[in-house]
């Protein structure tokens, strides 16, 4: 069975576009301490993409991506 992660806050980006969800992110992330996880849920597709370049950017490690009806949920962990 697979560990359950939880997440110690949500960022609801659903209905805003790109650039707007990671702009919430990046400031999302910094409220929570590092090694704790962040769930972020968006509908833009180019969130897809902008999430990955998130992570390279600052380093912090998405654990999941995935997308159900048409909702696109990331978890993202702080990792400094």
């Amino acid at each position: 069975m697979a560990e359950t992660i939880r997440a110690q806050q949500t960022l609801d980006c659903r209905g805003i576009l790109c650039p707007l969800p990671i702009i919430k992110l990046s400031k999302a992330i910094k409220t929570i301490q590092v090694g704790e996880v962040l769930e972020m849920l968006a509908t833009d597709p180019g969130s897809v993409p902008d999430v990955k370049a998130f992570q390279a950017q600052t380093g912090h490690e998405i654990l999941t991506s995935d997308q159900q009806g048409g909702v696109y949920r990331f978890l993202v962990k702080r990792t400094k």
